[in-house]
């Protein structure tokens, strides 16, 4: 059965990152209490990188598991991890290289890798080994992040792009034609719809056509095809990218 939408609408795109970074310690503290462990996948871009600032100070930060805390990656584009648009590298210096994270737990994807379907491949690998699954095992992650762009793709999961279609790969790589650097590494749907809580982070009122879209008009775009199975799911939006929805 598919999650019905969880909308939360706050102020500005400081509150936002505000609540978010909640969220991901209560999930935390939820998980670790559960299972022993808490495996986050972060994402990319601007919003996120807010609540990873805030994430990484106090008091969220002493509030933290991070001793039982495995951090992976949603997508990342194919530039070497210390490049200026490798999601990994803003992970690290917003976030990760702030905290008392155990390097050990923290699994980039190799968007360095000279092959991007090698690389996909090898980090299914990864995700097979750290998350212990048996061979056709889907991962299942306890915190899924998201953000969403203006064309209403998640992760490197583009419109019209056939990784849509994918069932059986947890990780593809992609050609995103129209970006600035197309070559991207993702997971997939199968898994982001395997994962127990998934949060939307959106903001800006650039955004809001795209809002509308997924959440009123039920618009055929990436980001409406996230719909965890047996998962919750919460758009978190400020209230300028919230700005023309009808509820």
């Amino acid at each position: 059965m598919e999650a019905a939408s969880e909308v939360v609408v706050v102020a500005d795109a400081a509150e936002l990152a505000d609540r978010a970074a909640q969220s991901i310690v209560d999930s935390a503290l939820e998980a670790v209490a559960a299972r022993g462990r808490f495996m986050l996948v972060l994402a990319g871009g601007d919003t996120p990188r807010r609540t990873y600032a805030r994430l990484a100070a106090a008091p969220r930060r002493d509030a933290m598991p991070w001793a039982s805390t495995f951090v992976f990656f949603g997508d990342e584009r194919c530039v070497p991890l210390d490049h200026a648009d490798s999601n990994y590298r803003m992970a690290r210096e917003t976030l990760l290289d702030q905290v008392p994270l155990p390097s050990e737990q923290v699994f980039a994807m190799p968007g360095d890798a000279p092959d991007p379907d090698a690389g996909a491949v090898a980090y299914a690998r990864t995700l097979a080994r750290v998350l212990g699954l048996r061979r056709g095992e889907v991962p299942r992650f306890d915190l899924v992040l998201l953000g969403m762009g203006l064309d209403g793709h998640t992760a490197s999961l583009f419109p019209g792009s056939p990784v849509l279609k994918e069932i059986f790969r947890p990780v593809a790589a992609v050609h995103a034609t129209a970006a600035a650097i197309p070559q991207r590494i993702t997971l997939t749907l199968p898994v982001l719809n395997a994962a127990t809580n998934v949060l939307f982070l959106v903001s800006g009122p650039e955004k809001a056509k795209a809002v509308r879209a997924v959440l009123d008009e039920r618009a055929l775009l990436p980001a409406g095809m996230v719909q965890p199975e047996k998962g919750r799911l919460v758009w978190m939006l400020d209230h300028a990218a919230a700005s023309q929805l009808r509820r």
